[in-house]
């Protein structure tokens, strides 16, 4: 069985909140995500990352585009990089796209279904709903003190 998960991580990928802000946005949260039809809870995990971790979008990736060519760039080279840095993180997202060799970010590539890379993400697991709206996802900002994005992942 597949999981989907939708995750809220903060615009700055170096950027981590206090404490007390993420207990804001979680009762928001809470209440945006009330539970699926069969009466069961969401599963709400907030992670602290001691290094920027990327948070991708699982299956739902369709195609990464170089912002430097507009070539798409191999979804081999993404999964590599992925895996070469799962256990530590990334301590730069400077990088040489392997199209055109040029010199860009990990977190410009253009990813077709939202990619993002952070050091504190809230996952909700299996909500009943796709994306949170704009407005939402100022509220949750405005909680959290920091603009965020959302990431939706089918794992």
């Amino acid at each position: 069985m597949s999981d989907d998960v939708l995750s809220i991580i903060p615009s700055d990928p170096w950027w981590q909140p206090d404490r007390d802000a993420v207990d804001r946005v979680i009762e928001l949260v809470e209440d945006l995500t009330p539970g699926a039809a069969d009466g069961m809870d969401v599963e709400i995990d907030v992670t602290w990352h001691d290094a920027v971790t990327a948070v991708d979008c699982g299956g739902n990736l369709e195609r990464i585009g170089c912002p430097l060519c507009q070539a798409a760039i191999d979804s081999e080279w993404w999964g590599d990089l992925l895996e070469a840095h799962c256990e530590d993180g990334f301590t730069t997202l400077a990088i040489e796209v392997p199209c055109c060799g040029g010199s860009t970010a990990l977190d410009m590539l253009d990813y077709d279904w939202p990619c993002g890379f952070a050091r504190f993400e809230i996952a909700v697991w299996n909500a009943e709903r796709l994306w949170f709206s704009e407005d939402e996802l100022t509220a949750l900002a405005n909680r959290l003190g920091h603009p965020v994005k959302q990431i939706r992942a089918h794992i």
